[in-house]
This record gives structure tokens, C-alpha cells and sequence, in this order.
């Protein structure tokens, strides 16, 4: 299995769990845009999500009112 089709199933398996969770029926229309749309956010967020980090990155803070 390629790590697209990993990622296909992993959106599929993701967009089945909202729709339970948050009591949605969706037509398979809707499901395969939003397995686009989610598809196309997950490549913009590639480069973003392989920037090397320092093994020990200070977090940041936490506001709290």
C-alpha cells in the first residue's frame, strides 16, 4: 500500500468518525469533496509538518484569563 493510499484511507476513516460524532449525514457527494478538500489541506501542510525541529523545543506559553 503507497502512503497516498494510506492517506486516503486515514481521511476516510477520519470524515466516518466526525460524521458519527458530530450526527451528520452526509451524501457520498459531500464525502468525496470533503476527502478532496482534506486531501489538499494535508499536501499544503507537508512541508510544514517536515521543518526539522530541535529534539528539545521550549513550548510555548498558555494564557490563561
Amino acid at each position: 500500500m503507497n502512503t497516498q493510499a494510506l492517506d486516503n484511507a486515514a481521511l476516510a476513516a477520519y470524515l466516518q468518525q466526525m460524521e458519527t460524532l458530530l450526527g451528520l449525514d452526509l451524501d457520498d457527494v459531500r464525502r468525496q469533496e470533503l476527502q478532496l478538500q482534506f486531501s489538499r489541506i494535508a499536501t499544503m501542510a507537508q512541508p510544514l509538518m517536515a521543518y526539522p525541529l530541535e529534539t528539545r523545543q521550549e513550548v510555548a506559553g498558555v494564557y490563561r484569563p
